[in-house]
């Protein structure tokens, strides 16, 4: 089964704070992902809302193709 997608799941893109590139562009669950803290200081982690992040991947889906994280998904 797919990464579960439902009320504690957050949407994010990673960012290289020496070049300004997104390197990821991901969700996942809340606890997984350490509180929001960095353990790089080169890469910023922007937080979206799942329609923002729905419609930046709509748009850019074919220039996110080597950094975004394609998984099976099951909706709650």
């Amino acid at each position: 089964m797919g990464l579960i997608q439902d009320k504690d799941t957050r949407y994010f893109i990673d960012i290289n704070l020496k070049d300004l590139k997104i390197i990821k562009c991901c969700f996942d669950q809340k606890e997984n992902l350490n509180k929001g803290r960095q353990n790089e200081l080169s890469v910023h982690r922007l937080f979206l809302t799942k329609g923002q992040y729905t419609k930046f991947v709509d748009r850019c889906s074919v220039e996110l193709a080597a950094v975004i994280e394609k998984r099976p998904t099951h909706v709650m």
